[in-house]
């Protein structure tokens, strides 16, 4: 769930800078697959990693519960699913996560900013170097929790 809603967000940051979601460089081209989104993805994996390992230290077995699903067309599969009350809890604290401020200036004015404006602008950032409107771009991701 974690990574989803992070691709959400990397998608729309994508769209607002008005690049194309399924060109992309690293990932490869698949059918659907937002190629784009993918490869900038990757530099905020690490943020849902650390968050999810810190929330997940919290949870027992009491947290979730099994499902049996469809496996293939004669067998069935045991899926185990975080309950609908954490589901909703981590939802809610994974939003509140993308408004944490980090310590790396905005483009224009500020010195600190949130995990979602950051976003926003790097593929503001990216979008210009690709343009041709910026000689380079480096990813400002040295300074994130």
């Amino acid at each position: 769930m974690a990574y989803a809603i992070l691709k959400y967000r990397v998608h729309k940051a994508i769209l607002k800078a008005h690049l194309e979601p399924f060109l992309g460089f690293v990932h490869s081209e698949a059918f659907g697959k937002p190629n784009l989104v993918c490869d900038m993805m990757e530099l905020y994996r690490f943020l849902m990693d650390d968050f999810l390992i810190q929330y997940c230290q919290k949870l027992g077995k009491a947290d979730f519960k099994t499902r049996f699903e469809d496996y293939s067309p004669n067998r069935k599969a045991k899926r185990e699913y975080l309950n609908r009350s954490l589901s909703t809890d981590l939802t809610r604290k994974l939003s509140g996560y993308f408004e944490r401020k980090v310590e790396i200036p905005r483009i224009r004015h500020g010195s600190r900013q949130t995990i979602e404006t950051l976003i926003n602008e790097e593929a503001y950032l990216l979008a210009r170097f690709l343009r041709k409107e910026q000689p380079s771009w480096i990813p400002r991701i040295s300074n994130l929790p």
